[in-house]
C-alpha cells in the first residue's frame, strides 16, 4: 500500500477530484494549506500599502491506494492538476506499512 500526498492549487481541486472518482478513487482527505517552492510568493498592494505574500495558498490531498492503483493516480492528478506554469504543485508518495479501521477493526487493503 502507498501513501500518496499530492499538493495543487486550489482552483484545481475539482478537477482533480473529478479525474480520481473517473478511476475508482474513492476516497481522500483533503486540506488548505499555504506554502511555496520556486514560486516564491509575490507582492500584493492592499489600501495602497505594498507587502508580501509568502506563503502561497495550496490544497493537499492526501490518499491511501494499493500498490497497483498508484500509477493511474498520479497521471490522473498530473493530467487535472496542469496549468503548465509555476506552481501546478508535487506529488509524494511513501509506503503504508499498516492500517486499521477504527469502527469494524478491519486491515490494510480492506480497510482503505
Amino acid at each position: 500500500m502507498k501513501r500518496l500526498v499530492a499538493i495543487i492549487k486550489p482552483f484545481k481541486l475539482d478537477d482533480v477530484r473529478e479525474s480520481l472518482a473517473g478511476i475508482g478513487v474513492s476516497g481522500m482527505t483533503v486540506s488548505d494549506v499555504k506554502g511555496f517552492g520556486r514560486q516564491k510568493g509575490h507582492t500584493e498592494l492592499y489600501r495602497g500599502a505594498e507587502y508580501v505574500v509568502d506563503f502561497l495558498p495550496k490544497c493537499k490531498l492526501e490518499i491511501v491506494l494499493a500498490d497497483e492503483d498508484v500509477e493511474r493516480a498520479v497521471k490522473a492528478i498530473c493530467n487535472a492538476a496542469h496549468t503548465g506554469k509555476i506552481g501546478d504543485g508535487k506529488i509524494f508518495i511513501s509506503d503504508v506499512a499498516r492500517i486499521v479501521r477504527i469502527r469494524t477493526g478491519e486491515e490494510n487493503e480492506e480497510a482503505i
